[in-house]
């Protein structure tokens, strides 16, 4: 049975606390395991979520500062160590190559496993398998910055009644949907398109198109909202949204579920970022995450 869900690793802005671990996001989808952004503290966190190294088989970093990146290190020497059985492919921003070598090679190992790594510097897809393309948008951040992108191909939905109207049953169901035509009956006439889902991971970054273009049409967006509304000018300067910036996005895009999550730590009650996001006009469903949660993506369509 495929699983499509989010495991949030960690949620906090720039330091871990308490309570928020540095940034860490493990997408299953299907078969695949995607890690986002593995802060330090990553590999506990795997283990506290119940994730092991041969989950992964791609990581993606959105960029080279400390509390998205400095996991690597960690995270890869146990992929080595655990002697994953198959390919792991990274991708960052090229223009921190060398900041993924000295997290690649940051201590002495046994090197067992073939990680190949894609650095991204431009927008667009990135790679295709029959379940989904991962694509890249250029963000706006004091350093470069990338989010990320997956579109699972469209698909049809039978549809049961036209089936019956044409007499085709049984196995003649199987057939059409392999042929596209069945004794002169187009697979068109007896089904119609099925949307595939879309995810979105938008890390720290102000407004811009790449923003948008991530979001548009998302069954679920993953995005920071470092602060509150009433500190956007903190935001702009540092390079990061507000809640109501999130949840305006997420709102115009036609998001169906909400993540906010990369909070900074002056603030002590989640909830306003939910009553903020609420007060913005996002009326979808919204989730403020916090460490080890587990986020099912919605229902196809």
């Amino acid at each position: 049975m495929s699983v499509r869900e989010l495991v949030v690793l960690g949620t906090a802005s720039q330091v871990p606390t308490r309570h928020r671990n540095h940034n860490g996001y493990l997408l299953r989808w299907d078969g695949e395991g995607i890690l986002f952004d593995p802060g330090e503290g990553t590999q506990r966190q795997m283990l506290r979520a119940g994730a092991a190294a041969h989950d992964l088989n791609r990581i993606c970093v959105t960029h080279f500062h400390g509390d998205h990146s400095l996991g690597l290190a960690g995270v890869i020497q146990r992929i080595n160590l655990d002697k994953v059985p198959h390919e792991i492919t990274a991708h960052y921003p090229r223009s921190g190559q060398r900041f993924f070598d000295r997290l690649r090679y940051a201590t002495a190992y046994r090197e067992t496993v073939a990680l190949t790594e894609a650095p991204v510097d431009t927008d667009g897809p990135l790679h295709r398998t029959p379940g989904y393309t991962l694509e890249a948008r250029r963000l706006s951040h004091p350093v470069e910055a990338f989010g990320y992108r997956l579109v699972e191909p469209d698909g049809r939905r039978m549809l049961p009644d036209r089936l019956a109207a044409h007499g085709i049953k049984g196995p003649d169901i199987g057939r059409i949907q392999r042929e596209g035509t069945l004794d002169g009956v187009p697979l068109e006439e007896v089904s119609e398109v099925r949307r595939g889902q879309r995810f979105a991971f938008v890390m720290d970054t102000r407004l811009c198109d790449g923003v948008y273009a991530l979001a548009e049409g998302c069954d679920m967006l993953v995005i920071e909202s470092t602060f509150l509304d009433e500190d956007e000018e903190l935001a702009v300067e540092f390079g990061h949204l507000t809640a109501g910036q999130a949840a305006r996005v997420a709102r115009d895009a036609g998001v169906r579920h909400l993540v906010l999550t990369h909070f900074s730590q002056r603030y002590t009650d989640p909830e306003e970022f939910e009553r903020q996001a609420r007060a913005a006009g996002y009326k979808g469903e919204l989730t403020v995450a916090h460490d080890l949660l587990r986020v099912p993506l919605p229902k196809r369509r």
